[in-house]
């Protein structure tokens, strides 16, 4: 990946305890997507429309990564087919009666050192030891790790 330089209104905006440039797009992608939400009619409708947008967003993220989050929605539906697409702070997530529980962040898109896999507070991957993993860096998609996400996703959907 390639490292990008910051503005000084970037820098100026963090020591100062406020947003990236990248943290803004990305909360107003998301009040974006609520304001569309509130504005859609049927259920049926609803999750078409959300699949068909999640799908645009994920045709639009830069390769390798592209192939990441492809993969994954196949994994993810394929584990837990309750799950439907939804964007999540403007990139794919997967949501259980309207709230997302497991999502992907691009780490090309973020400007990152890696990609992401997380899941949100939905989640039930709770541990007795008090403490588990909310999220994963993922820097390819193996098949070993292909079986790992789906055992998370089911747990995280039980």
């Amino acid at each position: 990946m390639s490292t990008t330089k910051t503005s000084a209104n970037d820098n100026e905006a963090q020591s100062a305890g406020g947003f990236s440039a990248e943290e803004r797009a990305a909360m107003k992608a998301r009040a974006a997507e609520l304001k569309a939400d509130a504005k859609r009619g049927k259920a049926e409708d609803k999750a078409a429309v959300d699949k068909a947008t999640m799908m645009a967003k994920i045709a639009e993220t830069p390769e390798p990564d592209r192939g990441m989050a492809e993969r994954l929605h196949e994994i993810v539906t394929a584990a837990a087919p309750e799950l439907l697409p939804k964007l999540y702070y403007g990139q794919p997530g997967w949501a259980k009666a309207g709230k997302v529980v497991v999502f992907f962040r691009s780490g090309l898109t973020d400007k990152a050192r890696y990609s992401t896999l997380g899941f949100s507070g939905d989640a039930t991957l709770d541990d007795d030891g008090g403490m588990w993993p909310t999220s994963y860096a993922l820097r390819d998609l193996s098949d070993a790790s292909a079986a790992v996400i789906t055992e998370l996703v089911k747990k995280a959907t039980s």
